[in-house]
């Protein structure tokens, strides 16, 4: 079928595809998505106007601009004749047009005058300009002429001839005198069409001698004047009133021709005395009052754009006080050719038909020539499938390749018109222009156009669908129009939605989506009331508004219609406050509510009286809601309105609507919904099958207001079902049966009497199977029996009632009942990765034989003994779970140098399947467990025994036992650590050399081939040196407070340990002891918790306990208690991820009223400064010896002394009677460095002997400082001496001061 196309202007300015019966005219589209790759054959879009007159003095633009893709090429003609523009160095053709520029500067312009034609051509055809004649423009000179002066009587006619040169275009003329002003005109005297001056009768102020002609040259802007006229009025024979004469035209008729669409002039000038007055009339028809329009004081009658029906006679008719005169002008109109239906651009498919049509109309009639790409169609190459019939040309199945540009002229004695029209064959899928996603808004009960433009070739079919699913067909309230778009007429809340446009043709299919938002109207619901308030006071206008909540509003006032003055007025929301009110206040106020879509606006006065005292303002709840009304009722739905009561100077919040079932709950109210406090209506969803009456309730800051009286009784019908039941499930309980179940419909949603259910039911995957169905009510299960084992059905449950079924239910998926596997694993096999460490692998089960959903494999498993042991030692048998289709598993934890047995299971909702032949595998050898226990026993003073239990699990054969040890000060701080070794079968060692009333730390651990295990650790104290201040001991106590701390040394890295899980309780024995800074608390703690306090109470107190951390230490000093006072003590464990609390028991601590200070002599002053005299004086008869044993110079004292310079003297430390390495940590900041093989004493005076027989000499001193056992000191701390090789160099043992420590 042929179809018409044509681009016409759509909303939003989009070009647009019209389709009907044949091909029409076309435009390729302007937007660039589509004009990319689109061929175009050219086309004119800008040329010089037919008639082209130029000024001289300025160069020569003859403008031709055309587009096409390729873009074209462009050439002239002139006169008919090739214009070859290069070979003209005076013509310049612009870049990427056509458009000349000549310069005809110094060169005579009459050579550039002629007829130019341009053509634009690419690949696809040739479009050609109109003929533009190319003229100069031309202001020739007055001839020169001899004016007569003119002598006439008062009272004649008289005609004053201008004669301008004829100029082109031709001049405009005007009158003017010497003094260059113009000549009055009125109806006596009046300039006509060809500039004469004509004079009705003569007046004595005719007088004058400078008449001057003046004729302006429009293009050249040159005026010349013809030679003044000499006018005399004679009155000496004054010609006498006379009846109306036609000075022009002449006779009693004359005619006029006019082409159609120019403007009529016609004129007539009438002497006689007095002046006559002219007017028109046409006979046989009237004036036309629209175009037409009176000069030169009605004596020139103009009518604009022309058309045929202006023709005819024109009676112009001049009157004065003795008579009438007529004359008659014939009007011809003729016409140059002008467009009926001019041909338009084609774009066709391939095979389809197309027409041109050149439809012109003129008078005389035009004739019609045809050009093909510029050359006329008679000598065009011959094509079959075109044919030209006079002012159509039709072409028949084109082809790809035959696109081209058609010329159409049509000419008449009057002048031609041409017009270019391509036609592009074109094969292009469908293409959408409308942007996708718009949203398109509209109020209520308002039109709604929704665009989709489209292109393609063929034309594309536009169909339109609502939320892709329901079609969209003309009629009721959808139009779609021929451009695509598609009109609601009255759009509604239900138009809502998502519409897809789909343009489809041969080549493809291409869709678009838009949306529709059918919104609110704004209407206000409480208008502005007249005010009438006191001077000094507010007035307060209220505007309250409903209008879609997804719209933002604008609240305007104005006042008197114009802007609210600034100063004393607040806007808000919904209302005006006009504070300290004056006169100038009163007025019209108006309130304007715009959105984006629509407004609504409402005025009230405002009147100013004189002040009087005010009321007290009572605020109350609010009046109950009044006139309650249903309307737009339908099945579903009803609008309620009702008009709210006094606010009681509270505004109202909100509405709250209640609704009663007088059917099925009669005498309840039920809260419905809830609307804002500015509305006043609210749409109602209702429900099928009810007996509704409605009420309303007010709210206010105050409270609810009573409730309305109710509606009048609105009943809905009953109908089908809406919904089908929710949660709809099929689960197998036993083996051969299916249990269907669903949630149960309420009353509400039954929607109609007799409710019933339709359970239908059939095997999955077979759809050639019929469903079951059994239908049943007042249950929600039903129970299939005789099924096969664990098959997937399909089931649907549906509503149905006396009216109907509801909505086909949705599928749902499940199996019938299960039972037992049939089948175990096979092919078994372990793999041992490491002494802990096993993984399993089996093939797995077939599906059918599961029987059910496969939920994984068990995998069984049980240490039956070590691989050495004789005798099994079963342990419980432990279980994993491998959930779903696996074949393999890891089992961790395992114990090492074990024999397990293993065996699988397969499992299914129902249980587990038969077991996999059992599988017996061993672990290797992997580090043992910790020792069984660590005590220390029988301390002395420099020594203590440890024993020591095998571990419990030996995980191998065990190689023998490592232990470390190390001091630890009273600040925690852990001095160098000792390692020692020990065979499988030693089980106890007693240390020696240890130092003594000093804490020491013990970490032991087992080992096997593959490594150590972990550690046990233990803390013991050296028994206290009796000869220093002791503490004393109770009973059972345990050590008190470490000695003070070792000289520090390059610490050794923390070892890390662990402690034996207790088999029995946390703690074990708590030991106290009383120092004079406070009570030292003992414990024996084998827990893994990571927070140990020691809390403590006054006895018989109800105050909370006082707790101190403890973390890291078996004991703890409880320092300010009060004298003669009973504390309660207990150490408690806490771990913050384990919610049980371990404690010891509560101890009894005694702080008595006078602190026992039993004398240690070691810190008497006496003490100290006799023992420090004893050592002055060994030292010195030490010295004398060596001297002279040295005597005769073999060392000479001189080098001695260049040799050993002093050092700095490191004193005694007199609080606590130890020596420089005894330093306390505060102590390590000073720069002390100890002397070699000696020690200062306490008065920091004697340096070193200047002998050179120091026991450094004799290689006594020693590269490391060590204590009295030979152990390095160290500290727990790391901290190092500012030099750690000189802090080193003491040797303890043989030095002199040394020796006085065993005095101590």
């Amino acid at each position: 079928m042929d179809r018409n196309r044509k681009w016409v202007p759509g909303f939003g300015a989009v070009l647009l595809i019209l389709l009907s019966h044949m091909t029409s005219a076309l435009e390729v589209p302007l937007d660039p998505k589509v004009l990319e790759g689109l061929p175009q054959p050219p086309t004119i879009t800008l040329q010089s106007p037919k008639d082209y007159i130029f000024d001289p003095r300025e160069n020569i633009v003859i403008h031709c601009e055309a587009k096409g893709k390729p873009h074209p090429s462009f050439s002239w003609t002139r006169n008919g004749t090739h214009f070859d523009v290069e070979k003209d160095s005076k013509v310049l053709m612009k870049p990427g047009s056509g458009t000349l520029v000549i310069d005809i500067s110094g060169e005579k312009a009459e050579a550039y005058e002629g007829t130019y034609q341009c053509t634009a051509h690419n690949e696809h055809g040739t479009a050609v300009s109109n003929s533009i004649v190319i003229r100069q423009s031309r202001s020739p000179l007055w001839s020169k002429e001899r004016n007569e002066a003119i002598v006439v009587q008062m009272g004649v006619s008289l005609v004053l001839q201008c004669r301008p040169p004829a100029g082109l275009p031709p001049p405009v003329i005007f009158w003017m005198d010497n003094n260059f002003q113009r000549l009055t005109l009125d109806k006596r005297v009046s300039q006509v069409l060809n500039g004469d001056l004509y004079f009705s009768n003569v007046l004595p102020e005719d007088t004058r001698s400078d008449y001057i002609c003046y004729a302006r040259f429009p293009h050249t802007q040159t005026i010349q004047q013809k030679q003044p006229i000499s006018v005399t009025v004679l009155d000496n024979s004054p010609e006498g009133e006379r009846r109306p004469g036609f000075m022009t035209p002449l006779g009693a008729t004359s005619t006029k021709m006019v082409l159609r669409g120019e403007t009529l002039e016609l004129e007539c000038i009438a002497d006689g005395l007095p002046t006559p007055e002219i007017s028109w009339q046409k006979d046989g028809g009237e004036l036309p009052s629209s175009r037409m329009s009176f000069y030169n004081f009605k004596k020139t009658l103009k009518v604009s754009d022309v058309n045929e029906d202006d023709g005819g006679d024109y009676r112009c008719t001049a009157t004065n006080n003795l008579g009438t005169a007529f004359h008659i002008i014939k009007v011809t109109v003729k016409a140059a050719p002008f467009w009926v239906s001019a041909p338009r651009n084609l774009i066709l498919a391939p095979n389809e038909t197309g027409i041109l049509t050149c439809r012109v109309n003129g008078e005389p009639k035009p004739k019609i020539t045809w050009f093909v790409n510029g050359v006329s169609i008679e000598n065009a190459p011959e094509d079959h499938s075109r044919k030209v019939d006079d002012d159509t040309v039709i072409l028949s199945n084109v082809q790809t390749g035959s696109s081209a540009v058609y010329q159409c002229n049509a000419s008449n004695e009057f002048g031609y018109l041409m017009a270019n029209a391509f036609v592009n064959v074109l094969a292009e899928a469908p293409r959408v222009l409308t942007p996708p996603n718009r949203v398109y808004q509209v109020i209520t009960n308002n039109p709604a156009l929704l665009h989709c433009a489209s292109f393609g070739s063929p034309i594309p079919t536009i169909t339109w669908f609502k939320d892709s699913q329901t079609s969209v067909k003309n009629g009721d309230s959808y139009v779609i129009h021929e451009n695509g778009t598609l009109e609601i007429n009255v759009a509604q809340p239900l138009n809502s939605g998502k519409y897809t446009c789909i343009a489809t043709n041969n080549l493809g299919i291409k869709e678009n989506h838009v949306y529709l938002e059918v919104k609110e109207p704004t209407r206000i619901l409480k208008q502005p009331e007249y005010k009438v308030v006191q001077r000094g006071m507010s007035a307060v206008f209220e505007c309250k508004v409903k209008h879609d909540p997804s719209l933002i509003p604008t609240m305007t006032w104005l006042k008197d219609d114009g802007a609210l003055p600034d100063g004393r007025f607040e806007v808000n929301f919904d209302s005006l406050t006009i504070k300290d009110v004056t006169d100038g206040d009163e007025g019209t106020y108006t309130c304007i509510m715009n959105t984006t879509l629509d407004q609504d606006s409402a005025s009230a006065m405002l009147t100013v009286v004189e002040a009087t005292p005010p009321p007290a303002i009572v605020y109350e709840k609010p009046d109950p809601p009044t006139d309650l009304e249903l309307t737009d009722q339908t099945e579903r739905s009803v609008q309620l309105t009702w008009i709210p009561g006094d606010e009681h100077n509270s505004p109202t919040q909100k509405f709250l609507i209640q609704y009663e079932d007088l059917l099925h709950q009669p005498g309840v109210w039920i809260n419905l919904t809830e609307v804002s406090g500015t509305s006043t209506t609210a749409q109602l969803n209702l429900s099928p099958y009810v007996y509704y009456s409605f009420r309303v309730l007010a709210m206010n800051d105050v409270g609810y207001s009573l409730h309305s009286q109710p509606s009048s009784q609105y009943r809905t019908n009953p109908a089908a079902p809406d919904e089908n039941p929710s949660d709809v499930q099929c689960v197998g309980t036993k083996p051969g049966n299916m249990v269907i179940s669903w949630k149960s419909l309420t009353g509400f949603q039954a929607n109609g009497p007799s409710l019933e259910y339709r359970v239908q039911w059939r095997q999955k995957d077979m759809d050639d199977m019929e469903w079951s169905s059994k239908t049943v009510a007042n249950v929600s299960q039903f129970v299939v029996s005789g099924t096969p084992i664990y098959v997937p059905y399909e089931v649907k449950v549906q509503a149905l009632n006396d009216y109907g079924s509801g909505p086909e239910p949705e599928v749902v998926m499940g199996y019938s009942g299960e039972d037992l596997p049939l089948s175990a694993p096979e092919s078994v096999q372990v793999m041992v990765h490491n002494s802990t460490l096993a993984e399993v692998h089996w093939e797995p089960v077939s599906f059918p034989s599961v029987r059910g959903k496969l939920q994984g494999y068990k995998v069984y498993y049980r240490r039956e003994r070590g691989v050495h042991d004789t005798e099994d030692t079963e342990q419980q048998e432990q279980v994993l779970t491998f959930s779903g289709n696996r074949s393999e598993g890891r089992l961790p934890g395992l114990q090492p140098y074990s024999r397990y047995n293993l065996t699988i299971r397969v499992v299914n909702n129902k249980g587990e399947g038969p077991s996999s032949p059992s599988k017996k595998f061993d672990t290797p050898e992997g580090v043992p467990g910790p020792p069984s226990f660590l005590n220390a026993i029988h301390p002395s003073l420099d020594s203590l025994t440890l024993e020591w239990g095998p571990p419990m699990n030996k995980n191998g054969r065990l190689a023998g036992y490592t232990l470390k040890y190390q001091p630890v000060n009273n600040t925690n701080e852990l001095g160098p650590v000792k390692v020692m070794t020990f065979l499988a079968n030693d089980t106890t060692i007693t240390l020696g050399n240890l130092n003594s009333s000093m804490l020491y730390k013990f970490y032991l651990s087992a080992k096997t081939i593959k490594g150590s295990g972990p550690i046990i650790t233990e803390e013991a104290f050296t028994v206290m040196d009796t000869t220093r201040t002791q503490p004393t001991f109770e009973t059972g106590k345990g050590p008190t407070e470490p000695p003070h701390p070792t000289s520090p040394v390059t610490q050794s890295p923390h070892p890390s340990f662990h402690k034996v899980p207790p088999v029995g309780p946390a703690f074990g024995k708590v030991n106290t002891s009383m120092l004079e800074d406070g009570a030292v608390i003992s414990w024996d703690y084998y827990g893994h918790h990571k927070n140990v306090y020691v809390e403590y109470i006054v006895e018989n107190s109800k105050d909370d306990w006082i707790k101190e951390l403890v973390n890291g230490s078996h004991w703890h000093m409880i320092k300010g208690l009060k004298p003669g006072t009973s504390y309660k003590v207990r150490v408690v464990a806490r771990d913050p991820a384990d919610p049980t609390v371990h404690s010891t028991d509560e101890v009894l601590v005694a702080v008595p009223a006078v602190p026992s200070r039993q004398v240690d002599i070691a810190t008497q002053g006496w003490f100290i400064g006799l023992m420090c005299a004893i050592a002055l004086l060994i030292l010195v008869l030490l010295i004398v010896c060596f001297i002279k044993r040295n005597k005769g110079g073999k060392y000479p004292v001189k080098e001695k002394e260049d040799a050993h310079q002093d050092p700095e003297i490191q004193p005694m430390k007199e609080d606590d009677g130890t020596f420089g390495e005894y330093r306390s940590m505060e102590s390590d900041t000073e720069d002390h460095k100890p002397l070699k093989g000696s020690r200062t004493p306490s008065n920091g005076t004697v340096r070193r002997d200047e002998s050179d027989d120091s026991l450094v000499d004799y290689g006594e001193g020693g590269d490391g400082q060590f204590n009295e056992d030979g152990s390095f000191i160290g500290q727990y701390s790391g901290k190092k001496e500012k030099d750690t090789h000189e802090g080193n160099e003491s040797s303890e043992a043989p030095s002199p001061v040394n020796a006085m420590n065993s005095f101590v």
